[in-house]
């Protein structure tokens, strides 16, 4: 198939889904524009900040969830199972239930006073659900901040050019905040400002690559990783006006940016996709990658739906939505954005690449799935970039996990507040941090990656239950949001079976002895009881309306 056709019918089934289901979604939830919200009431200067505008917050909210995932996920698909069973998921997948989650986990929320989805759990299901499902968030995101820790530094260490413009965004920004915020200086200027410094920061790191030296019996990826946590532990303590809203404003234009180089680069060149449009249903060459069902959904993990999507509705998001109004177009409309983002790296590594170039590069000791899609992407912009295009692409993705990475420590702060009561932001979040650092100086992202899929679905599954119960409540109908938590809750948990049962019987290949991994294989295995657990507790609720749940699920 021509890569150009692909992207042009993704687009027009994306803006088909936000053109007539969003906004159907938007009459069931009942949308008020008139109603105050949580960043309004309870403006703290701190976390509840209205934006200055819903384009500043478009770009928080988008810059935040745009991470890694729709990047690592749909380069590893398309080589373990094809870009056909790749692209339908991610269609499907983000219209109906990724834009539905993100959408729905946020206004939620909005009418909780900006309450976190696992605190809603706690009046919509139980006490116990409340406690069960924070616990289940917590490693969640410690897992998050590990794998996203190291996809970062990696890309430091391997392509120092784009060090200076990485992380030179972080002061730019706080400028940006400061001239908006305390100064009055209009959004325009101080836009103008920003991406004309960003501009030459990318020159000058061209120019002067930053390379750090192994240090002691550090290597200077290790060092990154501890670098990167400090300014994580920094960047949440902030208020969000200073820092966070104008560095994820700044940050998006660049992934927008890249997204359109991509898209025109795509019709430029418009090649034919090499890939194999299936590859296998259950590739046996690929360790780990597993059968079709249910390893693929967790693998492209955020490319299509994504449950720290849902944390970040319900964690920053919510607390500085001005109107709600604005909800659609940042909640859906920003997961639609996200599955361009998913769909643009299918067709890079898929046409951009030959099947057996990106093979190798995900084989030990290649370039791995950034790599493939910088290169892959590189060869698609060509005619516009020249030999900039993979250096931009690796760039842009780092500017975005840095984003995740902050967002997430901010999160993780709330939520380990909220279970432990610890008042003091500045404790919270450093033992937040210091865990992550722990976890993350292991190196080993192939062995947290499909535990991070796989609980990162969970949580979008276990969010929609906890939506779907609070629509219950209001005698609202569920199905629009119950059918894909199940979906997504039968499929992930079986993948925690498929990856305990692959822990358990692992060999050591070359002394072919029995050698399972056990921290891989508990770890798992306590995040599916949890899931099981507030899936029981969510059906207890469901039980006690009677025969209400059956009249709402029939009757919109």
């Amino acid at each position: 198939m021509n890569s150009a056709v692909l992207i042009v019918s993704v687009i027009i089934l994306f803006a088909f889904g936000y053109r007539f289901y969003g906004v159907f979604l938007s009459k069931i939830f009942g949308i008020d524009p008139s109603r105050p919200t949580p960043a309004n009431e309870k403006r703290d200067g701190i976390d509840f900040v209205s934006a200055k505008h819903w384009v500043v917050l478009f770009g928080h909210h988008f810059s935040s969830i745009c991470g890694a995932g729709p990047i690592v996920g749909p380069a590893l698909a398309v080589a373990y199972w094809g870009w056909g069973p790749s692209i339908i998921w991610i269609i499907a997948g983000t219209v109906l239930m990724g834009a539905v989650s993100d959408f729905s986990t946020l206004i939620t929320s909005v009418r909780h006073g900006g309450k976190s989805i696992s605190e809603i759990s706690g009046s919509a299901i139980s006490k116990k659900a409340r406690l069960f499902f924070s616990l289940f968030i917590l490693l969640a995101l410690i897992l998050v901040l590990a794998a996203f820790a190291i996809f970062a530094a990696k890309t430091l260490t391997a392509k120092p050019e784009v060090v200076i413009p990485s992380l030179g965004i972080i002061p730019v920004a706080i400028l940006m905040g400061w001239m908006m915020y305390q100064k009055g200086f209009s959004m325009v200027w101080t836009t103008f400002l920003g991406l004309g410094a960003l501009i030459g920061l990318i020159l000058i790191g061209n120019r002067f690559p930053v390379i750090l030296p192994d240090l002691l019996w550090f290597s200077s990826q290790q060092i990154w990783i501890v670098l990167l946590m400090i300014y994580c532990f920094i960047a949440a303590c902030l208020p969000v006006q200073l820092l966070l809203q104008p560095r994820d404003y700044l940050a998006s234009f660049i992934l927008l940016f890249a997204i359109g180089v991509g898209l025109l680069g795509i019709f430029v060149t418009h090649p034919p996709m090499q890939a194999n449009m299936v590859t296998s249903l259950w590739p046996k060459e690929w360790e780990g990658a597993g059968p079709l069902w249910p390893m693929l959904f967790v693998t492209i993990a955020c490319g299509a739906i994504s449950g720290f999507h849902a944390l970040v509705s319900s964690g920053t998001t919510c607390k500085q939505l001005d109107s709600e109004a604005h909800a659609c177009r940042i909640g859906y409309g920003g997961m639609l954005t996200e599955g361009l983002v998913g769909a643009l790296v299918v067709v890079c590594v898929g046409a951009g690449l030959s099947a057996a170039q990106h093979q190798a590069m995900l084989r030990p000791g290649g370039a791995g799935p950034i790599g493939a899609f910088g290169e892959g992407y590189g060869n698609l912009v060509l005619p516009l970039l020249g030999g900039y295009g993979a250096i931009f692409a690796i760039m842009t993705l780092n500017t975005f996990i840095l984003t995740t990475l902050d967002t997430a420590t901010r999160i993780s702060r709330y939520v380990l507040q909220d279970l432990t009561g610890i008042q003091d932001r500045f404790s919270a979040t450093a033992l937040v941090v210091l865990v992550a650092i722990v976890v993350a100086m292991t190196g080993q992202w192939q062995r947290i990656w499909p535990v991070f899929g796989a609980s990162n679905q969970l949580i979008a599954g276990l969010g929609l239950l906890v939506v779907s119960s609070w629509l219950l409540s209001l005698g609202k109908p569920v199905r629009y949001t119950m059918i894909p938590a199940l979906f997504m809750m039968v499929t992930t948990i079986t993948a925690f079976g498929y990856q305990i049962y692959k822990a358990l019987g692992k060999i050591n290949p070359s002394t072919q002895e029995w050698s399972p991994d056990w921290v891989l294989a508990s770890t798992t295995l306590f995040l599916t009881f949890l899931a099981i657990f507030m899936l029981k507790e969510v059906l207890r609720v469901f039980r006690n309306w009677g025969a209400k749940p059956a009249s709402v699920l029939l009757n919109p």
